[in-house]
């Protein structure tokens, strides 16, 4: 007899919470603020997922966190066979179907415009921390909502729920692209462009080509990402009396042609930019966090190490790793880069020991985020191979990396 192990779905997962916490589903209808009908539908199974907002407000009645309902995918790894599931759901939500087939009737009425704003704050956290599964569990949904609440409203909301549409496909395209899918995140890119047109948020155009230069970055398309960037920089050069945010926008564009320029080996280049990029950076005094990218002295000091390990000067990256301030400031993905920049600084000196302390840090401050980080795997990969011993934390981080013998 063969087991079944499929994975439950919505409906049985939010059956099993609300027997464990003692609700009807009429109770757990009232207190999520939601139809019972709809709590019914889904533990039956007739319905198969729901808006973000309604899982949401179930996430909440039932005290987890929103991923704990929609589930995270078990293959998720990059080094798998075939499509992940996470992936697969985030390409059917940049492109799906239904644009050329025409859209099924939807049996629940668009979220309202703060209620769809809220679903999209409350992705950011998990954004930061680097939970990708999580990313790609709830970004399709929030995609559906915001192109429903789009085609359902007019004039200001119409333009507010545009705004949503286009960062959410923002995240969709930097997703995609750090899980090795560059022509999808260029998709969702250009999806991205065409909400901000239609959006109510002047700085969405300079994201998106902000997200751009970093996706032609990951394609290989060097020149391509640094004209991108500098042009963009060009058009928005901010003035003695522009906003933080203006400053901040401009300088992560500076720091965007500079990581082209110095994979080009445009070491001039390099320096001139990060130079004007710490300048806007002393001018905002601490680092903001706009659109879920940092930006100030400190992102500006992660990055020259960035630089430093990229143009193979590894004693002058650690020097400079020791001096970047505030470091607990940046996003954990942020500060779990900056230790796998150390890590390869340490192992271009071969001081291993050094190497394996560093990468050991990063993944403590990012644990999931390690496991589809494709340099973070080849470098304990590396290690591991020139290590003589059978059993040590550098083999038990590759253990826990999945990276086989």
């Amino acid at each position: 007899m063969e087991l079944n192990h499929e994975e439950p779905g919505i409906g049985e997962r939010i059956a099993r919470l609300r027997a464990r916490r003692k609700l009807t589903q009429e109770g757990l209808a009232e207190r999520a603020g939601l139809c019972v009908d709809i709590v019914r539908k889904l533990e039956q199974g007739v319905r198969r997922t729901a808006r973000l907002t309604t899982l949401n407000a179930l996430a909440r009645a039932l005290d987890v966190e929103t991923s704990v309902l929609v589930g995270q995918p078990t293959t998720f790894e990059v080094r798998s066979e075939g499509e992940q599931p996470s992936v697969l759901a985030l390409r059917q939500a940049v492109s799906p179907v239904s644009d050329l087939l025409g859209d099924d009737p939807d049996p629940e009425d668009p979220p309202g415009i703060a209620a769809l704003q809220a679903s999209l704050r409350s992705t950011e956290r998990i954004r930061r921390e680097g939970r990708m599964a999580d990313i790609g569990a709830l970004l399709p949904q929030l995609i559906r909502d915001a192109k429903a609440v789009a085609r359902a409203s007019s004039g200001s909301e119409a333009a507010a729920a545009y705004s949503v549409l286009a960062e959410a496909y923002q995240v969709a395209a930097t997703t995609l692209a750090a899980l090795g899918k560059e022509d999808a995140a260029f998709t969702a890119l250009e999806r991205a462009m065409a909400a901000a047109a239609q959006g109510d948020d002047p700085h969405l155009e300079t994201v998106g080509f902000s997200s751009l230069a970093w996706v032609l970055t990951k394609q290989g398309r060097l020149a391509d990402a640094e004209r991108v960037a500098l042009r963009t920089a060009d058009r928005i050069e901010p003035g003695f009396r522009s906003a933080p945010v203006e400053l901040s926008l401009w300088g992560i564009l500076l720091l965007r042609a500079a990581t082209a320029a110095v994979r080009l080996d445009r070491k001039d280049a390099v320096r001139e930019l990060l130079a004007m990029a710490g300048a806007a950076a002393a001018r905002i005094g601490t680092d903001r966090l706009d659109y879920a990218t940092p930006f100030g002295p400190t992102n500006v000091g992660v990055a020259k190490v960035n630089f430093l390990v990229e143009m193979a000067e590894g004693a002058e990256a650690l020097r400079t790793a020791r001096t970047v301030p505030e470091l607990h400031t940046l996003p954990p993905t942020w500060r779990a880069r900056f230790h796998v920049d150390r890590a390869l600084a340490f192992a271009d000196l071969h001081k291993d020991d050094g190497a394996v302390g560093a990468l050991l840090t990063a993944e403590r401050t990012a644990p999931e985020w390690m496991r589809y980080h494709s340099t973070s795997c080849r470098l304990v990969a590396d290690l591991r191979d020139r290590e003589r011993r059978r059993t040590s934390p550098l083999t038990e981080l590759a253990d826990r990396l999945d990276l086989g013998g």
